[in-house]
């Protein structure tokens, strides 16, 4: 390992003291680069209460830290931890903030077959939502993830001075932002789903149709959204994906709703548009690909300088005191 000084202080642990049922808890083995920050990154989410530093998937019995660079294991913790309290998603989804799942046997400055990344399981039934988190993170990558998800084939604790290690040295090395412990996790955006054709036609409206689906662009001024300021969240007509908080609205004077971003980048997609003899950059929704406008280069620069001209008919207004009645609690924090 590489020792640079940690130069975080590290947060408090939630779980410390906490009464639990070792009996009920669940398992889940992850890994991440070194160990070290992993195991005291995941100590501090509240529900995990046992969580143990060790080698995985390898190729030998009881290795230790000096052989794992050829013996095929990865740096893997072991999470123990209270399924009523946090759930599996929830724990994949942290797992993605600490990692970069697009590399190969690296993470941070550790370079090693033991530092790639890896999901692993025991119980087949975790698989499902294990696939559904990796296809939901995929959406935030431009690469491939390569992180591997595999059956634990075996698992051995690391040595004692490993476990718990940057409890007991606070300035080692780590390649772990804690800083995300602050962040609750978003609903997936698997959630938001196209409903079926007919369906869609039973519930949106003429217009909201036209624009969604067949990419039409509502008149300005004469639009549902173009000069409200209410406080609250903007979400995908077709699907309630969240798209836009009003705190990042403007009058921008084109006669539509104007944005300066999105709540999540991920949440939206870019095409080039050739249409009506202009060069224009279309933005769609991407888990409903909704047409919902298109974003250009002119919007107030202390806010990045964009400006996304969207469609009312492309949205739906939720007003920031029936966010939590609508299933939105956890936006709220993007609310000003």
């Amino acid at each position: 390992m590489n020792l640079f000084k940690h130069k975080q202080t590290l947060p408090q642990n939630p779980n410390n003291g906490k009464a639990y049922d070792a009996d009920k808890l669940n398992k889940i083995w992850l890994a991440g680069g070194c160990f070290w920050g992993v195991q005291a990154y995941f100590a501090r989410i509240p529900g995990v209460y046992e969580t143990i530093a060790g080698y995985a998937n390898g190729a030998t019995e009881k290795p230790t830290y000096h052989d794992i660079g050829k013996t095929g294991h990865a740096e893997t913790l072991e999470i123990r931890y209270d399924a009523d309290k946090v759930n599996l998603e929830t724990l994949l989804k942290y797992y993605f903030k600490i990692i970069d799942p697009t590399v190969l046997n690296r993470q941070g400055n550790d370079v090693g077959t033991q530092y790639r990344t890896g999901i692993y399981y025991m119980d087949e039934t975790l698989l499902p939502t294990i696939l559904s988190v990796l296809s939901d993170e995929q959406y935030q990558y431009k690469k491939p993830i390569i992180t591997e998800v595999l059956p634990l084939q075996n698992f051995y604790p690391a040595e004692e001075y490993h476990q718990n290690y940057l409890e007991k040295n606070p300035g080692g090395y780590c390649h772990v932002d804690f800083s995300s412990l602050n962040d609750p996790p978003l609903t997936p955006l698997s959630k938001y789903q196209k409903p079926d054709k007919d369906e869609l036609a039973a519930r949106l409206t003429n217009l909201q149709y036209q624009v969604t689906q067949e990419s039409h662009t509502e008149p300005p001024f004469q639009n549902e959204y173009w000069n409200q300021y209410q406080k609250g969240i903007y979400v995908d007509i077709v699907s309630g994906q969240p798209l836009f908080a009003s705190g990042d609205k403007f009058e921008s004077g084109c006669g539509w709703p104007s944005f300066s971003k999105p709540i999540e980048s991920e949440a939206l997609y870019e095409k080039k548009d050739l249409t009506h003899g202009m060069i224009r950059t279309e933005v769609r929704s991407k888990n409903a690909d909704s047409h919902l406008g298109h974003v250009f280069t002119d919007g107030p620069k202390a806010a990045g300088g964009l400006r996304y001209c969207i469609n009312s008919a492309a949205l739906r207004f939720i007003a920031f005191e029936e966010m939590e009645k609508e299933g939105y609690v956890e936006y709220k924090q993007f609310v000003q």
